[in-house]
């Protein structure tokens, strides 16, 4: 062949050269001059490749190196693509092998890319190795060299899926080409898919992803990683949507005919929920309501048959006759004969005379005369009685001094059905988890401080004839209000009044708490969001899914302030409608808004109220951040029922304070009336407390009579307390007069109104303390009112047993989710992020149709102060957020899926008229969500 001479390849002739001197030293030896360490074998062995040279990448700029070791081997070189390597280029390195004796040789080439680049051949760039002996050559393997790389576009991406449950799923993937031949990995929401721990999932060949029966969890978003030595590329995204379609229950029972004579209808029905549809199934087909007709038999009412023959006359000189009820007889309901079965008359037209027995007279006249003196030992002992207890002026025993102002009572004589009140039998301690949605529990060491010991209210004490008149204290606080609008009305009473007691003139609970144990819980958030709970106070704080960046986390906290100080700072006539709350850290950094829930006690009505959200500044002073009737871009206030739901995006301490616009504003009051024997004594207490209609304010009264060993006498009930500038008036009434005692003048105690208007989630209290004339006496029953004047009042009936003996009490925590503060991830959210990712994607991008996120703001009633939403990054994400804390309570996604459902109708019904029109979109997915 004809050799190069450039300075990579070298002549054979030189090579030849090169083995004769190899062969004539060697030859030398031979003669006698051969070294000691050489081999016997040597002269009749060809060279034996211990290592050959293999195939390699050559990875972005870096070249790779070739290695040949042979025994015996005088020379080893590299000739690559047909041609010798430069001996130059050659690094060569020789030792003796231990074991055999033989001299081994080394050699190592670096090949780099632009060798391989330069190549232009038939095949690809290789490279073998020649090793030569005495008795002739070897070669080795041929070793290719390649450029490895790989390419950024897949020749097919996997595409979104949306399948039956249990039905068959199979997602094509092609990787980008590349060298070497790229490995596929399947991700479902960014974990391995491992076909070998699931026989339901196989991974072929040819790259794709079968699934042979679908599950619900098989729901997520698929990506497909292709990777060499080079790079890894990752493909589209791929949603798989697993749905289950609706189906039917069984028929329920006829109804009974809708009507009760003639001709009418039956009725049976049945639900789509054998399944119910889910993730965008299919509602279930055929009516859900069946109809039948049907005859009701027609009620006849009874006729009296004619009287018969009158009856011989009797020796009481009267005579009888009868009839029945047999013309016809009443049937099918029908109504009996009006009128009497029998008659009778005097026979003998009054002329009939009888004797009467002397020992009926002396009866007669000795029982008038046990009566009368009977009443003249009354009258005395009465006209005594008033004498002796003149210093008391009226007696007030008996209820029907109250009577006058309030309102008709009907007696509960059992209490039944509810295992959260007491009865003769069971006496349980303080179980009141039914009283709000939320189960009324308690950590350990916080209870037992909070509202401990709760101070007796400071009241007004009025006869029951003085009420019963409507005058005393009551005309001296009433008298001054004249019939105008509110504000000119409270100018002067409610507003001055409001202030006295914020700058503590006015005293309401007596003795002032110095301080109290914060309500606080913490938690860890990262990317997935999740939510923060204070259990039993009604107020929650909702991180959504993405608030926090990725590979970032918060520890975040919510504390209830349960001081004064915000009292204190508060304006005008402005009251706090709910707990103070607070959460941080100040220097949160979130990427969109948070949720943040509370209670409240306002009859929301904008033209009886001005609610504002408030938030504290940091000199503690409140300034307002936005009025819940305005629109607002910085934060979103949605005021339901009992809560109030915002949006907010900066930590500090916020406060729902409202203003009363006119005498119908209207706050709610909890009611509820506790009761403890004394003990060692015949006296038994009875305290009723008032307090703002608020889980977080009711807590208060359940933590101090814990610590009282009250027990709850009736379930708690709501007042609606009017902003009319009058008092709240709490009587006893129907207190049995010969088993117990009242002192006189005390059945009527009376809050005015700033006690109750101001008290800003502090509990009022009064207490009736009763005596049993006998320890035999074991039961106590009576009712309490409690009333505003010219308003609303609420009856609280106590029936309760009072012996001293120690009742067997019910555990008090009732749930038992009680103590869960935090929860983190997707357990925290009712829409699954797939759905959620999929609403987005299909709302927050407008079209022509005006199918967008301001149309699911509308479906899911949150239509108002849409430009909030319109400054958001994702408009949808933020409204499913405000979803999501507003039915936090609630256990399903029944109004989610049924604004879906109507949206889907609405595009459905306009499709033919828009189906040429070149923006409607075949994958437009919001029918999917139908059902």
């Amino acid at each position: 062949m004809g050799a190069r001479t450039d300075g990579r390849y070298f002549s054979v002739t030189g090579l030849l050269l090169l083995i004769c001197g190899s062969a004539s030293v060697n030859s030398k030896g031979a003669n006698g001059n051969t070294p000691a360490d050489a081999a016997p074998s040597v002269q009749s062995t060809l060279p034996h490749f211990i290592q050959e040279p293999e195939d390699a990448y050559i990875i972005k700029s870096n070249p790779i190196k070739l290695r040949c070791r042979a025994a015996p081997a005088l020379q080893i070189f590299f000739k690559c693509n047909g041609e010798w390597v430069h001996q130059n280029e050659h690094f060569s390195h020789e030792y003796k092998d231990l074991n055999t004796g033989l001299k081994v040789r080394e050699v190592m080439i670096n090949v780099s890319r632009q060798q391989v680049e330069d190549f232009h051949g038939p095949e690809d760039y290789w490279c073998l190795c020649v090793a030569w002996s005495h008795l002739g050559t070897s070669k080795s393997r041929k070793a290719t060299v390649r450029i490895a790389y790989l390419r950024k576009n897949f020749d097919q991406d996997p595409q979104g899926k949306e399948v039956p449950i249990n039905g068959m799923i199979v997602l094509h993937c092609r990787p980008p080409e590349g060298v070497p031949v790229a490995e596929v990995q399947w991700l479902r929401n960014e974990e391995v898919v491992n076909s070998m721990n699931d026989d339901n999932i196989d991974t072929r060949a040819d790259h794709n992803l079968i699934i042979n029966e679908a599950r619900l969890s098989d729901s997520g978003n698929y990506t497909c990683l292709a990777s060499n030595i080079v790079a890894k590329r990752r493909s589209a995204t791929a949603a798989v949507i697993v749905f289950v379609n609706g189906g039917w229950s069984l028929w329920t029972e006829w109804s009974a005919c809708n009507v009760p004579c003639g001709r009418g209808i039956q009725k049976r029905s049945r639900t789509c929920t054998n399944p119910a549809p889910l993730n965008g199934g299919a509602f279930c087909e055929g009516m859900s309501v069946q109809k039948i007709t049907c005859n009701a038999l027609c009620p006849i009412d009874g006729g009296w048959d004619e009287w018969s023959v009158w009856t011989v006359c009797s020796n009481q000189c009267e005579r009888q006759r009868s009839r029945e009820c047999n013309s016809p007889a009443p049937r099918h309901r029908g109504k009996m004969c009006e009128g009497n079965a029998e008659a009778s008359e005097n026979c003998t037209d009054g002329l009939c005379t009888q004797s009467m027995d002397s020992s009926t007279d002396v009866a007669l006249y000795s029982g008038l005369g046990a009566g009368i003196v009977a009443v003249a030992i009354l009258v005395v002992a009465v006209m005594l009685y008033r004498k002796n207890h003149s210093d008391y002026g009226v007696d007030v025993i008996d209820s029907s001094a109250l009577a006058g102002g309030f309102q008709s009572f009907n007696f509960k004589t059992t209490r039944q059905g509810n295992p959260l009140l007491l009865n003769s039998s069971i006496q349980p301690d303080l179980t009141v988890g039914r009283t709000y949605t939320t189960p009324l529990c308690f950590q350990d060491g916080a209870d037992k401080e909070l509202f401990d010991p709760l101070p007796d209210i400071k009241v007004k004490v009025q006869s029951s004839f003085m009420v019963s008149l409507g005058v005393a204290e009551r005309a001296e606080f009433h008298a001054k209000a004249p019939a105008e609008t509110f504000p000119r009305d409270l100018s002067r009473d409610y507003c001055g009044t409001v202030d006295r007691r914020k700058k503590g003139l006015l005293t309401l609970n007596g003795p002032t708490i110095a301080s109290r144990e914060q309500l606080r819980t913490t938690g860890m958030f990262g990317h997935p969001g999740g939510r923060l709970v204070v259990p039993n106070t009604g107020v929650s704080l909702l991180v959504p899914h993405g608030a926090v960046a990725e590979n970032m986390s918060w520890e975040m906290y919510m504390v209830i302030n349960q001081g004064e100080a915000s009292v204190q700072t508060l304006e005008g006539c402005e009251i706090l409608l709910g707990p103070e709350v607070m959460y941080g850290p100040p220097g949160l950094d979130l990427l969109c808004p948070v949720a943040l829930t509370i209670a409240h006690c306002a009859e929301v009505d904008a033209e009886n109220w001005n609610i504002q959200l408030k938030r504290k500044n940091s000199d503690s002073k409140w300034e307002e951040v936005m009025s819940v009737e305005e629109e607002s871009t910085c934060c979103y206030c949605l005021m339901d029922t009992k809560s109030c739901h915002l949006l907010l995006d900066r930590p500090g301490s916020y406060a729902l304070v409202g203003e009363p616009l006119t005498q119908a504003a209207v706050k709610r009051l909890k009611l509820a009336v506790f009761g403890s024997m004394d003990a060692g004594s015949v006296s038994y207490s009875l305290r009723v407390y008032c307090v703002d209609d608020t889980p977080h304010a009711f807590q208060g009264v359940v933590a101090a009579e814990r610590t009282r060993g009250g027990q709850l006498l009736e379930e708690p009930k709501t007042l609606l307390f009017l902003a009319n500038t009058f008092s709240l008036q709490v009587s006893i009434q129907d207190v049995p007069q010969f088993l117990w005692s009242i002192k006189p003048f005390t059945t009527c105690q009376e809050f005015s109104f700033p006690q109750v208007w101001c008290s800003n989630q502090q509990p009022l209290h009064c207490a009736f303390s009763l005596e049993r004339y006998s320890p035999a006496t074991a039961q106590l029953s009576c009712k309490i009112s409690v009333r505003q004047v010219k308003g609303h009042e609420q009856i609280l009936q106590v029936y309760t047993a009072v012996a001293e003996t120690e009742k067997e009490s019910l555990p008090f925590f009732m749930q038992t989710d009680c103590t869960i503060t935090s929860q983190t991830g997707s357990k925290a959210f009712k829409i699954p992020q797939s759905i959620r990712q999929r609403i987005c994607a299909t709302f927050d991008t407008a079209n022509a149709k005006g199918k967008d996120w301001q149309l699911l703001a509308q479906k899911l009633h949150l239509d108002r102060n849409l430009g909030y939403f319109a400054k958001q990054h994702s408009p949808s994400a933020v409204i499913l957020s405000l979803w999501e804390a507003r039915h936090q309570d609630s256990a399903d996604l029944d109004s989610l899926a049924s604004a879906l459902e109507e949206i889907g109708k609405i595009h459905s019904r306009s499709s033919p008229r828009d189906e040429d029109e070149p923006e409607l979109q075949a994958e437009d997915v919001a029918p999917e969500y139908t059902g």
